[in-house]
């Protein structure tokens, strides 16, 4: 589905933000896109939507050159940005003008999807709240069907009613034949969405694994249930100390991405190490 090979970016070539990474994302899945700010995160995002282009190395959706931008590319994806800029029209009147771009476009899919987020398909895109906006152009985005759907920092704006609606709905529109990515440094908000997580750091994906992997080999619990020899980690939650260590027991857990990401930030090679 996307297929990034050796991509090497900076916006000058004195100052790379990636140098040689490499990405293989399939249909089918949820990835969450994690990093801390100035990471890179939107940058990829923009590489994957050929809206900037790489120094070398390629980024390749369902075969075509992103960078090339053909029409038969940006068909079959939609890429919503972390800031909005958008026209003087009603959400029906976008829908009127630029629906007819996406062939597998669903009328009736975004008029629910608005009902569902209590959206206004008849006022004025520009008078809404940020919040309103993020969620007309989600729910635009999502009723494309699309192969890929790209969202970055998506529940910016959004309260919290509107960020469990979102996940409810994001977890509706995914196909066998779609792949979505969602990045975001509110890593709580892909609690129970996303089935795969990515990590970017150090110019590199240091991470690129299914929930269900790292649920195999890690046990995330509190201090007090596990032996601290076996603590690969230890993170302060506020409401008590939880960690991560080897799962020895064979049981899949629940994985605390907020606490993995932590420690993976933090430089923690072993945990790295084992989930490779």
């Amino acid at each position: 589905m996307i297929e990034v090979t050796n991509l090497t970016f900076g916006y000058s070539k004195k100052s790379l933000l990636f140098k040689n990474l490499n990405l293989k994302l399939e249909a089918g899945h949820i990835y969450g896109l994690l990093g801390k700010n100035g990471a890179g995160k939107s940058t990829l995002l923009k590489n994957l939507a050929g809206l900037v282009y790489p120094i070398e190395g390629s980024c390749k959706v369902k075969g075509y050159e992103a960078g090339d931008r053909l029409p038969s590319f940006l068909q079959e994806l939609f890429f919503i940005p972390e800031e909005l800029f958008l026209p003087d029209v009603t959400a029906r009147q976008f829908m009127k003008s630029t629906a007819h771009f996406y062939p597998k476009f669903n009328e009736g899919a975004f008029f629910k999807m608005l009902g569902e987020f209590n959206v206004s398909a008849d006022s004025l895109l520009k008078d809404l709240s940020f919040g309103q906006q993020k969620k007309a152009m989600i729910a635009f985005g999502l009723a494309t069907n699309t192969a890929t759907i790209i969202l970055d920092e998506p529940t910016n704006g959004l309260d919290i009613p509107s960020k469990v609606q979102f996940r409810k709905i994001l977890a509706s529109a995914l196909t066998d034949e779609r792949c979505i990515i969602v990045s975001t440094h509110q890593v709580r908000d892909l609690d129970s969405l996303i089935d795969t997580l990515i990590v970017l750091q150090d110019q590199d994906i240091v991470l690129n694994n299914g929930l269900d992997v790292i649920s195999d080999r890690l046990q995330f619990t509190s201090a007090s249930q596990v032996n601290a020899a076996q603590v690969l980690y230890t993170g302060d939650s506020g409401l008590g100390v939880n960690t991560i260590s080897v799962n020895t027991d064979g049981e899949s857990g629940k994985v605390d991405m907020e606490l993995l990401f932590n420690a993976i930030t933090s430089g923690n090679q072993s945990i790295i190490d084992i989930l490779k």
